[in-house]
């Protein structure tokens, strides 16, 4: 758990040399959008979703477009536990059968969500809640997973989604009305059916569709690390490539790296992974002049 840091004891002039040396960073983003996938402790810990809270509302209240794409893995797991269904993994990918695809509606379009929504609208902010079916947003088809070491069988993990498009109307309508939208990551079929949709992989779509200035995936280590542990502050796709031959990125660091390259590779002027446990990340990175988490650059 975080504690409030004092800031009693910052001199007035101080306080206001730290918003002065905001302003050019103000400048260069004001009117731009930044997609957000927040996850991890920034999720659990109350210091660190108030810290969150305020962020989004200061951000958008300064002039920039916020837009939250949230996560809840844990919050399911609790809920699965609580109605004695056990939750099964394959290859890092939970298996979505039609009673945990109910739970998941239920825990990300439902609870967690409008804990969020209620988090920024308390902080200031005026936040709308929406899944990928409000507005015809995430239309998906069922994900086929290739098994890692055999490419040419298959594993059905039920009700888990693919994107096949995101129509961000509903989206651009909310921010031109000075709402920040919260959205859930669960996406609709042809046949109306439902599917879970991995969060970093909808961030990474959506900041892709919506030509963001940045994508920021809240995580719960400082940012790509090597193997010696050391912070590498930027990495392009050829360095990606080869952290991943080694094994120095694996398991669900995966997919939220694959994400932030197809996100810099079609647009996306700069995709940061940031460590949440630290007291205000965004502003840090977003308004901050030193390196912060790891910057993948196409």
């Amino acid at each position: 758990m975080t504690t409030p840091t004092d800031i009693t004891s910052i001199a007035p002039r101080d306080k206001a040399e730290i918003l002065a040396q905001a302003l050019p960073y103000i400048r260069k983003f004001h009117g731009k959008t930044m997609v957000i996938k927040y996850g991890g402790n920034a999720m659990t810990d109350p210091a660190l979703q108030q810290d969150f809270a305020e962020d989004v509302v200061l951000l958008k209240l300064v002039g920039i477009n916020p837009v939250v794409v949230h996560g809840g893995g844990p919050q399911i797991e609790t809920l699965l536990k609580r109605l004695g269904k056990e939750g099964k993994f394959i290859q890092g990918m939970r298996v979505t059968d039609a009673e945990t695809m109910e739970v998941v509606e239920w825990v990300l379009g439902g609870e967690v969500q409008q804990d969020i929504v209620g988090l920024i609208n308390q902080a200031g902010g005026k936040a709308v809640g929406l899944t990928g079916r409000d507005g015809a947003m995430i239309r998906a088809r069922k994900l086929r997973m290739a098994d890692q070491q055999d490419p040419t069988r298959e594993h059905d993990v039920g009700q888990v989604g693919d994107i096949e498009s995101i129509d961000p109307g509903v989206v651009k309508a909310l921010q031109d009305d000075a709402f920040i939208p919260v959205v859930s990551p669960i996406g609709f079929g042809e046949n109306n059916e439902s599917y879970n949709i991995n969060a970093d992989v909808v961030a990474a779509k959506l900041a892709t569709v919506l030509q963001a200035e940045k994508l920021l995936m809240l995580t719960n280590i400082r940012g790509v690390l090597d193997k010696n542990g050391d912070l590498l502050t930027e990495l392009t796709p050829r360095e990606i490539d080869a952290l991943v031959a080694d094994g120095t990125i694996s398991g669900g660091m995966i997919p939220k790296i694959a994400g932030a390259l197809d996100a810099a590779k079609s647009g996306v002027n700069a995709v940061h992974i940031i460590d949440g446990r630290v007291p205000h990340a965004l502003l840090l990175e977003v308004l901050g002049n030193e390196p912060f988490g790891t910057m993948i650059k196409s």
